[in-house]
């Protein structure tokens, strides 16, 4: 797996530094960002809805950019949401009205959930899809997520610790705002390193197809593949639509809620969940060389949810925190997977519409569950619920993509079944 890092060009290190940067910014807001809004004097429901909101715009400036990454440019279009992601951090650190928030978060880039949001993973995948032989893809999609992982991990343990220390002197939704600061910040940032790409990772030039005169392939970058896409969105919008009842923001405010859980225990505890998340994706690179990528996806992600419903059953805050790791040990090997398997099964010209209409579609169901979720946690008696709706449909989405799927092999698996005939 080694070999695939080393034989990484500049483009690829580039992409992998932009990951780890911008997920570090992601899991230093997602710690805080409840507690800061709260803190503001929105409501849990207030709050449940301007997620939702915020959710729902990233997913229109996400359909848009990348629908369009491929003809105008990815370079563009990436460098256009981190000026997106820098100027919703400054919005959100300098007002406390809910319509000015609404707004800020419904056109820029926001990550509640210490995960990828926006533009920047469908046009990513797309740009390392170009930059690396099919054979080391996978590979290549898991260390992208160790890297990512890793980053939200210490996000996440730094804004613990930053907000902590600042605490002390501070009142402490100022020390709130310092990380939603540090995360503008970051938007700028990656804006100035995207500006380094060169062309190499742009979409190759591809034969004109009849059906490219269609309304549809030209809004959407789609021909061939359009039925495929269609489905994976469809079944991927299920899944995110169930995670987002326990996004990390909000499972951050549950320990808070049941436990007391400080700011400080909280960045350490999400630190370590989402290091074993990173570590997972390196395991679901060599099961998948095994069993196949589609089945990897089901076999790994059947058990995390299980573990998901545990957690609020679990009476101890060492139980609960013990369940937790469990299933964040698990929780990402379906990931770089899922992220390889889409890539497979497409068109390279189609790569960045694909990967941007499937992760619009993890963003709108993930946009919408919030909204209940900050009702749920608005009221004590609920506040366990989230999880076991959760759980509840991330596992229906197991069985489902493996029904739909199961005979659609990405073509490396294709050829190792062939070679191995007589």
């Amino acid at each position: 797996m080694l070999n695939a890092l080393r034989a990484l060009n500049s483009d690829g290190r580039l992409l992998f530094a932009t990951r780890f940067v911008r997920l570090f910014a992601y899991g230093a807001l997602s710690v805080v960002l409840v507690l800061y809004l709260v803190g503001l004097g929105l409501t849990e429901s207030s709050t449940g809805l301007l997620l939702t909101a915020t959710l729902l715009g990233d997913t229109l400036v996400s359909l848009y950019l990348t629908t369009q990454a491929d003809r105008i440019g990815r370079r563009r279009m990436l460098i256009a949401g981190a000026a997106l992601m820098a100027a919703a951090g400054v919005a959100f650190a300098f007002t406390r009205q809910l319509s000015l928030l609404v707004v800020a978060g419904t056109i820029g880039v926001i990550s509640p959930s210490g995960q990828e949001v926006g533009p920047f993973l469908p046009i990513e995948q797309a740009a390392l899809s170009e930059v690396v032989a099919n054979r080391a893809r996978t590979d290549v999609f898991a260390w992208y997520t160790l890297a990512g992982s890793l980053a939200t991990a210490l996000g996440a343990l730094a804004a613990g610790y930053l907000t902590s220390a600042l605490q002390r002197t501070w009142d402490p939704v100022d020390s709130y705002r310092v990380v939603v600061l540090l995360y503008a910040a970051i938007g700028a940032l990656l804006a100035m390193m995207f500006a380094f790409a060169s062309s190499a990772i742009e979409a190759r030039p591809a034969a004109p197809h009849a059906a490219d005169q269609s309304l549809f392939t030209r809004f959407s970058g789609l021909h061939r593949s359009r039925r495929v896409v269609m489905k994976l969105a469809g079944l991927f919008a299920i899944d995110s639509f169930g995670g987002g009842f326990v996004v990390q923001s909000f499972a951050a405010y549950w320990f808070y809620l049941r436990f007391g859980v400080d700011p400080k225990t909280l960045g350490v505890l999400f630190f370590a969940a989402n290091v074993f998340a990173g570590l997972s994706a390196l395991a679901a690179s060599r099961l998948a060389a095994r069993i196949g990528l589609l089945n990897t996806m089901v076999v790994t992600h059947l058990p995390s949810n299980v573990l998901l419903m545990l957690i609020p059953l679990m009476p101890t805050l060492p139980l609960a925190t013990t369940v937790l790791l469990l299933r964040f040990s698990i929780s990402q090997m379906d990931v770089p997977t899922r992220q390889s398997y889409t890539m497979a099964v497409v068109e390279p010209d189609e790569r960045s519409a694909a990967s941007g209409f499937t992760g619009v579609a993890r963003t709108t169901g993930a946009a919408l569950s919030p909204l209940f979720a900050g009702l749920l946690f608005s009221r004590p008696s609920l506040i366990n619920v989230p999880f076991f709706i959760a759980g509840t449909l991330k596992i229906v989405y197991d069985i489902l993509v493996y029904r739909e799927f199961r005979a659609v092999k990405p073509p490396e698996e294709t050829r190792v079944v062939v070679s191995r005939r007589p």
